[in-house]
């Protein structure tokens, strides 16, 4: 007997202990309810291990596991062969991993998934950094950013995943953020709706490293896709879509000067940030 006094709506229970304006849980949520219940998660450690528990104890009411930070992809591939020699070709089997565990340590795993054409959804939450182990950078870390391992400003711009990712010529590839939560649920429906291997890039603002108000998290996400820093875009069967265009890309400063992790970037390298991420958000367009 479900006492509806205690029993949360959705997937994800009431209460985790994430960070307060985390965007993970955000994300989970949405996607775990466009998923379903028919879904099993693999989760590395990091961030969103708190949401498979540890012991008896879990904050999900779908099947988890919790394996290593470099072999995510793996696993889930393991899981998805072991479903398909019992019949089961109806669970949706999701890698659901950090930036560090998806562009840095993971990445061969995750390559060799694709490489195989194997039928699983992984899905990259990005905050940019090692956060659950003291806000180290990753391959993530944009230009200009500190970290721990970076106090003097990243020097050199993130890892591209989705162009990574398309040229392993999967069939289905996507960014979104927490800034449009009605892109990111239909391009987890169509996630959902393909068969192969599928990637999803989801930008996870992080007040903790970052240093904002966690009450902005939402605007620090929106000002990111107006500014051009983090676009919204798909490629679906080798055909690249932007599904979200400002009408004019907003001053780059903007987004920036709401976080302390850029407090120390110059004007000169904000100007050849802004040149870069400008030339990005037309090279996706499509424009010259």
């Amino acid at each position: 007997m479900i006492d509806i006094r205690t029993e949360s709506k959705g997937y994800v229970a009431h209460g985790v202990s994430a960070c307060a304006g985390c965007g993970m849980e955000l994300i989970i949520r949405n996607v775990l309810d466009v998923l379903g219940q028919d879904t099993t998660l693999v989760i590395p450690p990091g961030c969103s291990a708190l949401f498979c528990g540890f012991g008896c104890e879990t904050g999900i009411k779908v099947s988890a596991f919790q394996g290593n930070l470099e072999n995510s992809a793996a696993i889930a591939t393991g899981i998805r062969a072991g479903y398909a020699v019992q019949g089961n070709d109806h669970t949706h089997v999701v890698a659901f991993a950090g930036d560090g565990a998806t562009l840095d340590i993971g990445l061969q795993s995750l390559s060799g998934m694709m490489e195989r054409g194997e039928d699983v959804l992984y899905i990259c939450y990005d905050n940019e950094a090692y956060m659950n182990t003291g806000i180290q950078g990753s391959s993530a870390t944009p230009v200009g950013a500190w970290t721990t391992t970076t106090p003097g400003g990243k020097s050199v711009c993130k890892k591209d995943l989705l162009g990574i990712a398309m040229a392993h010529g999967i069939p289905y590839c996507a960014s979104a953020s927490i800034a449009n939560i009605p892109d990111l649920r239909k391009k987890v429906q169509k996630a959902k709706d393909i068969r192969g291997p599928r990637l999803l890039h989801i930008f996870c603002p992080c007040p903790t490293g970052w240093g904002y108000e966690p009450a902005k998290s939402v605007e620090v996400a929106r000002l990111a896709v107006q500014t051009g820093a983090w676009v919204l875009y798909e490629c679906e069967e080798g055909k690249v879509r932007v599904t979200v265009k400002p009408k004019e890309l907003k001053p780059l400063g903007e987004y920036l000067k709401l976080q302390k992790r850029f407090k120390g970037i110059t004007e000169e390298e904000v100007k050849s940030f802004q040149e870069y991420i400008t030339e990005n958000y037309k090279k996706q367009l499509g424009v010259e």
